[in-house]
């Protein structure tokens, strides 16, 4: 029986490094292909293939569309698109951010998954937030094995610590003993074939197409199957969320198909709520700026009742816009405190 062929990674904050520090480990002529997603903007240049290439064996290159899978080979997704696996080639889709990202890494777990779970090993290593938590599961529940960073090894711990509660890793280790790790479970023989639920391979479509040829009445079917669905709105599109539960983990997704894991979508809500407050405080001020104006002219001309009024209706806003102010700062420390618990 064959071994064990792709390695699947992702990383987040502080992966370079641990990226940079992994490719010095791994050994000439790997019998497998190296998959590497992290959060990059599509606003910098990235010299990350250059940066893994210098710094180990392996050769690494960010992928194209159709890239045939070659063993020895590192790829990396670029910027913009979620890397998939397609049979013996790579695929780059175009379909909504996930964890408000692009490429993000749960996609790349979840094509492994569908892929080639017994073929694989799936991998989170440092960064915030859970990306990947999700992904790992889905994996791990088609037969890959999973590796999470030891959380006290990574440079930013709250990703693998994700990982660590919701997917029940095979291995939890640093980076020091990560890489003899990672080749001998690469020199396995790979796992008995395992059937992969609906749901993960729905979930590779949308990241792939979006939800291209489908209905809006389509789109709404399928995420019904997929989850129930949530009294929250998208901090993307607005749209309903669908709440999806796997195990202990908690996602939301919409029918556009954006995708949030529960922390950053609590997080995202946060920005939603402080934004809303900022706006209706601008308003309010705006509003206090123009009642004075009126009382002053009110007052130059004479007509002391009607400044009294104006007055009046300004000191109202002003309490309205206190109440703000506090809801403001208040939401500013509930969401700081909800970042230092994570």
């Amino acid at each position: 029986m064959a071994n064990r062929d792709i390695l699947a990674l992702g990383a987040s904050a502080g992966g370079f490094e641990a990226l940079r520090h992994l490719a010095g480990q791994f050994p000439a002529g790997l019998q497998a292909s190296v998959l590497v997603v992290i959060h990059l903007s599509e606003q910098f240049y990235s010299a990350l293939d250059a940066i893994l290439t210098q710094a180990g064996r392996l050769p690494a290159r960010f992928a194209g569309d159709g890239d045939t899978l070659e063993r020895g080979q590192i790829y990396i997704a670029p910027a913009g698109c979620h890397m998939l696996i397609d049979g013996a080639r790579l695929q780059l889709g175009r379909g909504p951010r996930e964890n408000h990202a692009r490429p993000a890494i749960d996609p790349l777990l979840r094509s492994t998954a569908l892929c080639c779970g017994p073929r694989s090993v799936g991998v989170v290593l440092t960064g915030t937030l859970g990306d990947g938590a999700s992904g790992l599961a889905a994996l791990k529940q088609c037969g890959g094995i999973t590796v999470v960073q030891d959380p006290e090894d990574a440079a930013y711990p709250e990703m693998p610590a994700a990982a660590l509660r919701r997917s029940k890793p095979d291995y939890v280790v640093g980076l020091r003993s990560m890489g003899s790790l990672l080749e001998r479970l690469l020199n396995q023989p790979q796992g008995a074939a395992v059937p992969v639920p609906a749901a993960i391979r729905s979930e590779v479509e949308i990241a792939r197409n979006g939800y291209a040829g489908l209905s809006v009445s389509e789109r709404v079917d399928l995420m019904d199957r997929l989850g129930r669905r949530s009294a929250l709105a998208c901090p993307d599109c607005h749209g309903v969320m669908w709440e999806i539960e796997e195990d202990a983990l908690v996602r939301y997704r919409c029918h556009v198909g954006h995708a949030y894991g529960a922390d950053l979508m609590s997080l995202a809500l946060d920005e939603s709520l402080a934004r809303a407050l900022a706006s209706a405080l601008r308003a309010l001020d705006e509003r206090i700026s123009l009642f004075e104006r009126m009382r002053r002219q009110a007052g130059d001309a004479g007509q002391e009742r009607l400044a009294r009024s104006w007055a009046l209706k300004a000191g109202e806003l002003q309490q309205q816009a206190a109440v703000i102010r506090e809801a403001i700062l208040r939401a500013e420390a509930t969401a700081a405190r909800h970042f230092q618990e994570q």
